[in-house]
């Protein structure tokens, strides 16, 4: 008995490693998929649906017109959290994020065979919010799925680190967006507008194959298991999380604000800015985009590491304030409209903010206990895009507009933003007294 019971633990040990690894490479490839399909849509948002969608009106007011529909997205992303929390608490975390991939890479395929205004009128706008929604409603209930994927199957103490690979899906989906576009992007204008914006749309239903494949082979994760096992389901998980864990949602809101508007800053409101009244050309701007990108995506793991030693809390509120004092040289090496400026501007935000946001998912997770952590996880981040990140540029191209195209009250709220995460963060750890936990070697795989 002893010896049957010793080869179990020996088996196990020996799978557990590949277990984890299988997880986070199924957690990133599947949110690479779905942040690739929810940033080509804030680019073509700045770049071709205000003249495609909304003609009938001046070209600022269409860029904010379609920024509109872009912020639909971020509206339905709590709901997304609310149900597929609700089914990944009860249900298991695998099978939900099956459907978020399969129902994100829907809604874009179809957006990329949508009639135009021109062809089918008011309509057209209508189906691209609804769409929209769709695209919102998938993400919502992937991102907190994928980070307990990685996370729980992780080894003792890895957890955040395992998390940060859902992280990284948010520079990875960007690069693929944008290298999809700039090879659209060397269409002449008359082709990219007619088809080519197109492209990167219908690209998607070959990437959920892929991600598919993937996801389909990883098991559930260890933490479900145990609560399924010991009888701990929750029968209405949102109602548990808003009863028992109201005060660290909210916090989690606050913690959450920059790691969601940053990418919206660059990829969308800079790339409007830049694009429209700095007059810089589009292909020049999807290539500093693309620099930045990759930089933030080789950062990342490094960051991830640093926390470990550094402290994760200690860690997270460091690099929001080095990225509140760069914010004044950031933005004003971007109005310069120089593209080496403009890419050394952007990349002094991206390397300070983009550690924090490294280790934001595994912080986020410990917060809420594995019974409602899909809920909890969840609800902060996706409301929080809804309040915040979906807001951002509109009220960044709003504030720059109102402003006679100054730049400074833009960069009095990118402070704002940044200082309110700060506090956000601390408080959190604060009211959960937690500790980063300790690391244990990872055992090596026979």
């Amino acid at each position: 008995m002893n010896a049957a019971r010793s080869a179990s633990s020996a088996a196990a040990s020996t799978r557990a490693p590949r277990r984890a690894r299988r997880a986070g490479l199924a957690a990133f490839v599947g949110t690479t998929i779905e942040w690739y399909d929810f940033f080509i849509y804030g680019t073509a948002s700045a770049l071709v649906f205000g003249k495609l969608f909304f003609p009938d009106v001046s070209p600022a007011a269409g860029v904010l017109a379609s920024f509109a529909t872009f912020w639909v997205g971020f509206l339905a992303r709590p709901l997304g959290g609310i149900v597929f929390g609700h089914f990944g608490d009860r249900m298991g975390r695998k099978g939900t994020l099956v459907t978020t991939l399969v129902m994100m890479g829907a809604a874009t395929f179809l957006v990329g065979v949508l009639p135009t205004h021109a062809q089918i009128g008011t309509a057209a706008p209508l189906l691209l919010a609804l769409l929209r929604a769709v695209q919102g409603i998938a993400v919502g209930g992937e991102w907190g799925g994928a980070v307990l994927m990685a996370s729980e199957n992780a080894p003792k103490g890895r957890g955040s680190l395992y998390a940060m690979l859902v992280q990284q899906g948010s520079p990875a989906g960007a690069i693929l967006s944008t290298l999809v576009f700039l090879a659209a992007g060397t269409l002449d204008d008359a082709a990219f507008t007619s088809w080519g914006w197109r492209v990167p749309f219908l690209l998607s239903g070959l990437l959920v194959v892929v991600g598919l494949v993937i996801r389909l082979r990883v098991e559930e994760s260890d933490d479900f298991e145990r609560v399924k096992e010991s009888g701990e389901v929750v029968k209405l998980p949102v109602a548990e999380v808003l009863r028992t864990a109201w005060r660290t949602v909210l916090l989690g809101i606050g913690a959450s604000i920059m790691g969601i508007s940053a990418a919206y800053f660059t990829n969308t409101f800079v790339l409007s800015w830049t694009t429209n009244e700095l007059h810089m050309s589009r292909q020049t701007m999807l290539y500093v985009l693309l620099g930045i990108t990759v930089v933030q995506f080789l950062w990342q793991p490094y960051a991830a590491l640093l926390s470990e030693r550094a402290g994760e809390t200690r860690f997270m509120v460091c690099s929001l304030l080095v990225n509140v004092v760069v914010a004044v040289p950031m933005f004003l090496m971007i109005d310069t409209a120089r593209p080496v400026l403009v890419f050394c501007g952007i990349a002094l935000g991206i390397v300070s903010g983009s550690g924090y946001y490294a280790v934001l998912a595994g912080f986020l997770a410990r917060a809420f206990p594995s019974r409602i952590r899909y809920t909890g996880i969840s609800l902060s981040y996706q409301l929080c895009s809804t309040l915040i990140g979906g807001t951002t540029p509109l009220v960044a191209q709003s504030l720059l507009t109102s402003g006679g195209g100054s730049i400074w009250p833009v960069v009095a709220f990118y402070a704002v933003l940044l200082l309110v995460t700060s506090a956000c963060v601390a408080a959190l750890a604060r009211s959960t007294g937690r500790r980063t936990p300790r690391v244990e070697p990872v055992p090596a795989a026979v």
